[in-house]
Formats: structure tokens, C-alpha cells, sequence
């Protein structure tokens, strides 16, 4: 076990592009946090955090990215009507696990893109197919049959791009993605950032794009203060007022993609001087 670790949560393409821009700017100022020994990706975060780990491309060239056109990508819904389904869900779920089950009859009821077509698209997202080496990347689902929380990480026999597919397959938007004989759907149904797989680390930060909880789902903001309590140096990021305007109703919307990547990157000022402080401390 190393001694730093990054957790980044989920919040659809335009959590990609918030943390994408947030990392960029902590690292203009000085207080780049990538080179973590440790970094957990949920959903959004999994993606951003495979991008990472692949060292294919720099934070620069990472933000630039996502300020690409967006013309010609599909776009899904994820609006307030389906936030209210899945509210409803917290509602009548006694703990994590049922929500879990709850949100997987959910997602295999609706009809959705094939898992193989999903699969090519999070491929064409992802810089390399194969886990890195050296630094220890863990991706996060839930088994949409016991609502269990299952991470994935290079020692698990599952491929990259599957345990990708599988952290971002959003109930009631996109298809479970089997995996063997079982079937997983998106990680940020049992917590948007799943920080507590960051225990044991003497200083962590988690950059949660959805700072939101409640019932049996884990809010970044508990879960930190749980690692705090035991003995963990913690820093939280989550997205100001302005950001979170930039975000739009539909965080599954291409087109909000680029305003949120500048949000973030105009948020990383605020924040430099703690992330350096825990990381240099």
C-alpha cells in the first residue's frame, strides 16, 4: 500500500470534464495530485481516472479534449424525471446494498443500446485497454443482482474496458454489462465516489463531481469525514454554485461537457494551496 490516493467520483460527461479541468488547473498551480499511488474511479471517475493512469496523454492535452465540438456523439437523458425515480429508490431502500437491487431490476427493465455497442463506445473514450502498471487504479460497479459493491482493479480478471463499461452503466439509461455469469451496472449507485476504498492512506483526495446522498447512499462528505476519523489527511473537492450551473439539467449532454471542464479549471485556484499542502505535507 502506497501513502496518497485519489478518488474521483461520478457525475456523466460533465463530471469528465469538471475534473479533467479541476486536475489541469491544480496542476498549473503547482499541486498536481495525478501521480497518486492509489486512485479510485467511479463512473465518471473511472474513466478520468484510466485516462490518467494510461500516461497516454498530458493534463493539457487531456483538458483540450473535452473543449472538442461535440457535434456528431449522442446524447442521452438523465433529466429530473429520472432523478426522481432513483430518489424514490433511497426512499425505499433500508440500506446501500437494497438500493443496489433496486436500481438493477430498474436498469434490466428498460430497454437500451446493446452492452456490446456501449462497450466500443467507452473503448473509444479510453486512452489504453490494459490496467496500468505500477500504480494501483481501482474501477468500481455494483452487481445488479445482490446490489453488492464490487471494485475491479488489474488483479480481478476483468478487462479494463469491461470494468469501465460496468462503473458507467447508468440505471435506466444504459444496459447492465455482464461480466462473466454476472451482470454490473453503474458504481455510483452504491456511493457517487466510493472513498472509503481509499482507507489506510495516509493523505487523500476526493474530487466528487455530485456531492449528493442520503438515506443508505454515502454522501463524499461523510465518507471523508469516516477517513478522517481514522487517521487519513482529507481533502474534498466538489463543484461550487457557478460549476454546477455550467453542468446544465442533463449532465449526459455532450454539449455541457466543455463549459464544465472551464468550470473546473476556473475552480482549481481556490483549492491549490490545500491540495498542495496535503500532498507535500
Amino acid at each position: 500500500m502506497g501513502d496518497t490516493a485519489l478518488v474521483l467520483g461520478g457525475g456523466g460527461l460533465t463530471g469528465i470534464g469538471w475534473e479533467i479541468g479541476l486536475l489541469h488547473g491544480l496542476a498549473r498551480a503547482g499541486a498536481d495530485p495525478t501521480g497518486a499511488d492509489l486512485v479510485v474511479g467511479t463512473s465518471a471517475g473511472s474513466i478520468v481516472g484510466a485516462q490518467l493512469t494510461s500516461g497516454a496523454l498530458s493534463l493539457d492535452e487531456l483538458y483540450e479534449r473535452q473543449l472538442v465540438d461535440p457535434r456528431g456523439e449522442s446524447v442521452a437523458s438523465m433529466g429530473p424525471a429520472m432523478m426522481a425515480r432513483y430518489a424514490w429508490g433511497v426512499v425505499r431502500s433500508r440500506d446501500a446494498q437494497a438500493y443496489g437491487v433496486r436500481m438493477g431490476k430498474m436498469a434490466s427493465a428498460v430497454r437500451a443500446v446493446p452492452g456490446e455497442d456501449r462497450r466500443e463506445v467507452i473503448a473509444q473514450r479510453l486512452l489504453s485497454q490494459d490496467w496500468p502498471e505500477g500504480r494501483r487504479l481501482v474501477v468500481t460497479a455494483v452487481d445488479a443482482l445482490t446490489g453488492e459493491l464490487t471494485p475491479f482493479d488489474r488483479d480481478s480478471g476483468v478487462g479494463l474496458v469491461d470494468a469501465v463499461s460496468a462503473s458507467c452503466a447508468v440505471p435506466g439509461v444504459w444496459p447492465p454489462i455482464t461480466i462473466g455469469d454476472r451482470r454490473y451496472i453503474d458504481g455510483g449507485v452504491h456511493s457517487s465516489a466510493n472513498a472509503a476504498l481509499a482507507a489506510g492512506y495516509a493523505k487523500v483526495l476526493i474530487i466528487a463531481p455530485v456531492a449528493m446522498g442520503g438515506g443508505p447512499v454515502s454522501t463524499p462528505r461523510t465518507q471523508a469525514a469516516k477517513l478522517a476519523a481514522a487517521g487519513s489527511k482529507v481533502v474534498l473537492i466538489t463543484p461550487t454554485r457557478e460549476a454546477r450551473r455550467t453542468f446544465g439539467r442533463n449532465v449526459l449532454d455532450p454539449a455541457r461537457r466543455a463549459p464544465a471542464a472551464r468550470a473546473g479549471l476556473a475552480q482549481a485556484a481556490a483549492h491549490a494551496e490545500e491540495v498542495r499542502g496535503l500532498w507535500q505535507g
